[in-house]
């Protein structure tokens, strides 16, 4: 069966072997046509090659990965911030991206305020989306494992991001990460909610191991961990997202070593079997 439509690779996933071009090679042999790539990736390669090889390849980019990272330690730090993610809108758009995925970032400095963090989330998310809604390029934003509030993302529960869809209103939706939602007594009400919403941009795959040996770099591969992947997808897929399945894994110390084409075909081969 056809993987065009079905599943897509974040380029994440195999950093360790390839940067952008190499990745695009990889995932033509192995059948897969779309793509989620990050900003350091592109920046290597140079955006307009970058979006040469897309167009020429008749890629889908389901995600740019990432914009967000709103709060800092004065007003100075905020704007710089979003003149960032302005810049990475337009980054998105020249890709033709799906949408831009934002992880809105944690405390900045030595702060404890975690309710002054989320104000500056809102605050900032508020100033980009008139420049996105411009331009036509969604904004997802990604709920993190409470695990990251502090350091990564003070958004943590998909309750958390679709409020805040509400508030801001149209042009912004969220990308649900399984590795971050899964263990939420409330994901199967909040994915529904999403749906009704309209709000689901973005489903991302992977496994969570245990044990786990690194909090963000030993994501397992899909199949390999306690994660119902196939209750998830259900629950996107009749909430009414039937876009790719991304994979997205961070594996310093396994998959990270490995050459591409192995975890390239292992990411095809689980999906057709665990996901």
């Amino acid at each position: 069966m056809s993987l065009e439509g079905r599943l897509s690779i974040n380029l994440a996933t195999t950093r360790g072997s390839w940067g952008f071009a190499e990745a695009v090679e990889g995932c033509l042999r192995h059948g897969i046509t779309a793509i989620a790539p990050w900003r350091d990736q592109v920046e290597a390669i140079g955006l307009k090659e970058a979006a040469r090889i897309v167009e020429a390849n008749g890629l889908r980019v389901t995600g740019l990965c990432r914009g967000g990272m709103f709060p800092a330690q004065d007003a100075a730090g905020r704007q710089a911030n979003i003149d960032d993610n302005r810049r990475a809108i337009d980054e998105a758009k020249a890709l033709n991206a799906d949408c831009l995925v934002l992880v809105v970032g944690g405390l900045p400095g030595s702060s404890k305020d975690m309710p002054e963090a989320r104000r500056q989330v809102a605050e900032g998310l508020a100033a980009i989306l008139p420049h996105a809604r411009s331009v036509g390029m969604p904004l997802a934003i990604e709920p993190l494992h409470p695990m990251y509030a502090a350091d990564r993302a003070c958004v943590n529960t998909l309750s958390q991001a679709l409020d805040l869809c509400v508030e801001l209103g149209e042009g912004i939706g969220v990308a649900i990460d399984v590795y971050h939602v899964w263990w939420d007594p409330e994901l199967a009400t909040q994915i529904a909610r999403a749906g009704q919403m309209g709000a689901i941009l973005a489903h991302h795959i992977c496994d969570w191991l245990v044990p786990t040996r690194d909090l963000l770099l030993d994501r397992g591969m899909m199949g390999d961990g306690v994660i119902d992947l196939p209750a998830i997808r259900r629950m996107i897929e009749e909430a009414g997202f039937h876009g790719p399945q991304e994979v997205e894994i961070f594996s310093r110390d396994d998959w990270w070593k490995r050459p591409g084409d192995e975890v390239l075909a292992t990411c095809v081969e689980r999906f057709n079997t665990a996901c």
